[in-house]
């Protein structure tokens, strides 16, 4: 543990860091996930300054404060990674680098991955040279992700794999795919599924984007017709991967509730300006000004509960159902908020092409109510595993 003299230091030095290495163009919110860095081989900087924020974050570590030096990490302790996020927002810093690797495989591979493992792969998430995507839903597995069908066979020097996955975020961007799949037909369908790494630039690979009601199409099918995946990819024992999808699904459901965080976002400034003050100087609509000040509060109160559950996570304790629980309450406070934001900007917010995109991503809000998960599946395991409720 460290003393508070020590953390009041750090923050100190963090702050006076930030202020002068952060450009001023990277503290702003990204206005869409193009905006975003992303990393891999395909990726090109949006601008210099991108470029420059994120090659001083990834000197010191910190696209993955938390991560262990040894493997690109920026080796901080819960207190001090917490403090770094709090000086982030003060400034209103873009993250340096976002990656299905960092919130997802990451935290998989560092509980089940062997050293080799890690040493080959975490370095290339933490620098940004490698995008991940994720393999899991198939047209016919969905929230029931045991029923998964893709097929890997033992070809004695490597494995071959066979089949679809679907709604794949980004395939066609991504370098490497970490996917489940069917490696036994008999007994339990749970128990014959493994976990396995894929490069993506082979000829048996193939993506296929899914175009959305917005117009744009983060998501892809992904196809598998003879892919190779090398022996030494496989994670964590054959047979054995859906103890390892589990955990992973835990970091998936609390990084999607995790964005009702982004209440952090004042919405009443945006709201004063198109509606204007009363005579009190308030907001002169009372339902939305109350409406915006009780989503911020539980915004607020989400934010705390979220660190709690993160340092217990850290500390080695399984989060199981809460998971869930994050999940389901942070896309509903997140569809809440968006729900306010075009309030806030009255017609100007149903417009299509507004400049802050606000239409499509009200829109792209209630996907979050079915990734990862759908909230009635989210629901269904609160009440069992949380609530104790009968199952009638």
């Amino acid at each position: 543990m460290i003393n508070q003299k020590d953390l009041d230091n750090f923050r100190i030095n963090t702050r006076e860091w930030l202020v002068e290495n952060c450009p001023d163009s990277m503290r702003k919110s990204s206005d869409s996930d193009e905006d975003k860095c992303w990393g891999g081989k395909k990726w090109k900087f949006t601008s210099q300054d991108q470029k420059l924020w994120f090659e001083r974050m990834s000197d010191k570590g910190w696209t993955v404060p938390d991560w262990p030096k040894e493997y690109g990490g920026g080796g901080l302790t819960s207190e001090e990674h917490i403090i770094l996020q709090e000086e982030l927002l003060n400034i209103n810093a873009k993250p340096p680098l976002e990656s299905f690797g960092i919130w997802m495989l990451g935290p998989a591979l560092l509980k089940y991955g062997t050293e080799k493992q890690k040493l080959k792969h975490l370095p290339d998430i933490a620098k940004g040279r490698i995008r991940w995507a994720q393999g899991y839903s198939e047209p016919n597995s969905g929230s029931d992700l045991a029923s998964v069908m893709t097929k890997c066979e033992d070809k004695g020097d490597f494995y071959e794999i066979n089949g679809q996955k679907v709604w794949t975020s980004y395939a066609d961007e991504a370098d490497w795919i970490f996917a489940l799949v069917r490696t036994n037909t008999d007994g339990p369908k749970h128990k014959g599924i493994s976990f396995i790494l894929i490069d993506m630039d082979q000829p048996g690979v193939s993506t296929k984007p899914i175009k959305l009601i917005s117009g744009k199409s983060p998501f892809c099918e992904t196809f598998f017709e003879n892919a190779r995946a090398e022996k030494n990819n496989l994670i964590g024992e054959l047979n054995a991967g859906w103890e390892i999808a589990k955990y992973l699904l835990t970091h998936e459901r609390e990084m999607i509730g995790g964005w009702g965080i982004e209440m952090s976002k004042p919405i009443n400034g945006i709201a004063i300006k198109n509606f204007g003050l009363d005579e009190n100087k308030k907001l002169s609509d009372p339902i939305l000004r109350t409406d915006i000040a009780r989503t911020e509060i539980d915004g607020i109160a989400f934010g705390a509960k979220m660190e709690d559950v993160q340092e217990s996570s850290k500390s080695g304790q399984s989060i199981g159902a809460l998971s869930s629980m994050l999940k389901y309450y942070g896309t509903e406070l997140n569809k809440k908020r968006l729900e306010l934001l075009i309030d806030s900007y009255g017609y100007e917010g149903l417009d299509w092409d507004s400049e802050d995109d606000v239409a499509r991503k009200w829109l792209r809000t209630k996907a979050n109510s079915i990734e990862g998960g759908t909230s009635e599946i989210q629901l269904n395991i609160i009440s069992k595993q949380i609530l104790n409720l009968p199952n009638n």
